[in-house]
Formats: C-alpha cells, sequence, structure tokens
C-alpha cells in the first residue's frame, strides 16, 4: 500500500464511491491564508490540501476566490467530518468544520456528491500518519 501514497495526491474512499485528486499542499499560516484565491480555474481531478499541526477546529471563507468549491472537512484519523458542497464564490460567511479538523480538502464545485464523498468517508495520504484509519 505505501507505493500507493504520495504527498501531492489523495485518495477518498466511502461507501458511495471513490476518487483521487492531484493536490497542492497548503502547510503553513501564508500558504493555508492565501489557498485558492484570485484562480479562475482549476483541473477537474485536482484540489488543493490544507494541512494543520496540531488538529484543530477551522473555519474557511471564500474571499478573492472566484472558484465554487466543495470543502471535506478531515479528522487526524483521515475520516470525513463534513462536507460545505457548492460555496459561494467571493462569500465572506464562515464556513466551519464540524469537530477537530486535521486537513481540509478544496475540489471543483460538486465533486463530493459526484463521488459520493460524505460525512464518514475516509481518505489516504501520507499527512495523516500510520495511525490514520486507511493509512498509506
Amino acid at each position: 500500500m505505501a507505493a500507493a501514497c504520495r504527498v501531492d495526491q489523495i485518495d477518498l474512499r466511502g461507501p458511495q464511491g471513490a476518487a483521487r485528486f492531484v493536490v497542492e499542499i497548503a502547510d503553513d499560516d501564508e500558504e493555508r491564508a492565501r489557498g485558492l484565491m484570485f484562480r479562475e480555474e482549476m483541473a477537474r481531478s485536482h484540489g488543493m490540501l490544507f494541512l494543520f499541526d496540531p488538529p484543530r477546529p477551522v473555519a474557511f471563507w471564500m474571499r478573492n476566490t472566484p472558484l465554487p468549491l466543495d470543502l471535506i472537512f478531515l479528522d487526524a484519523s483521515g475520516r470525513v467530518l463534513n462536507v460545505i458542497a457548492d460555496a459561494v464564490p467571493f462569500s465572506e460567511e464562515h464556513l466551519p468544520s464540524d469537530g477537530v479538523t486535521r486537513a481540509v480538502l478544496e475540489v471543483n464545485a460538486g465533486l463530493a456528491a459526484r463521488y459520493g464523498i460524505g460525512p464518514g468517508a475516509e481518505a489516504r495520504h501520507p499527512g495523516f500518519g500510520a495511525e490514520a484509519d486507511w493509512p498509506c
């Protein structure tokens, strides 16, 4: 299984489906603050993975972000806590996690539903470590 895990991709699986995304990593304050701001397009199979160490409750917003996105909040074990689907571009509404968050995956709007990714689904990525529910 270790060969299947790469830092630049994340796999998700749930009872309704599975998906793999090529990801950019945002793991420091500056990268997390900028996120996908000002980006006007993103390939369908791509996304941005925000990593938080230590894990904590988080909230996102869409300020300066023209892309409609799905936000997938993940706990320290790689389980999906909640999904905020089709976040409104440029909105300053706070979009919170439903608990302590290790990572947030942003993908193009509609893809979480298309691939059946919802609460309880699992993610596999080196950022979750060996103790993840679906380890590398």
